[in-house]
């Protein structure tokens, strides 16, 4: 599997942020419109994410704990020209759990992918991917995501311990 380690922070001056990373990016912005529905999985999780200014999607399953600091999240990823259908049929053979909406916003610094999102129903986030090359020391990748945090103006106190699904699911 795939691995990268993440965190997940909530903002509340998403423009601010925006800005920072745009100095430091080596690529992006990358503008892209998200539906992530999530399915039952007897252990982690498993999403089909369809971009919705196209009709392609990707199917994804990771494991990752849930705790705010940077995590260590291993993933696979498969392509699907037909998210629609693959909803249809995961849906009726695990059920779906939940659906996620979300504008993003992904811009490359380093190994990480830093995500500017805003989720519909909960807000302005930033997700920091810091991606490992096999081998490599998860530690690594969390002194990266934090020093990243620091230069993009996120304070551990704003760090989100659960998936935008769940937090969706809370009162």
């Amino acid at each position: 599997m795939k691995r990268n380690v993440e965190i997940k922070a909530r903002v509340t001056d998403l423009a601010a942020v925006r800005e920072r990373a745009e100095r430091l990016a080596d690529s992006g912005p990358i503008e892209l419109e998200q539906e992530d529905t999530f399915f039952g999985c007897p252990r982690g999780r498993l999403k089909l994410r369809r971009f919705l200014d196209c009709e392609l999607g990707e199917l994804i399953y990771y494991e990752r704990p849930e705790n705010a600091g940077p995590k260590e999240s291993r993933y696979l990823v498969h392509p699907t020209a037909d998210p629609e259908g693959l909803r249809d049929v995961l849906g009726a053979a695990l059920g779906a759990a939940g659906v996620v909406r979300k504008r993003r916003v992904v811009y490359l610094v380093g190994p990480t992918r830093v995500h500017l999102d805003e989720v519909e129903g909960l807000g302005a986030f930033v997700e920091l991917e810091v991606v490992m090359p096999p081998g490599q020391d998860s530690a690594q990748g969390a002194a990266t995501a934090r020093t990243l945090m620091a230069q993009l103006g996120i304070a551990p106190a704003q760090l989100v311990d659960r998936a935008y699904v769940d937090l969706l699911g809370e009162p």
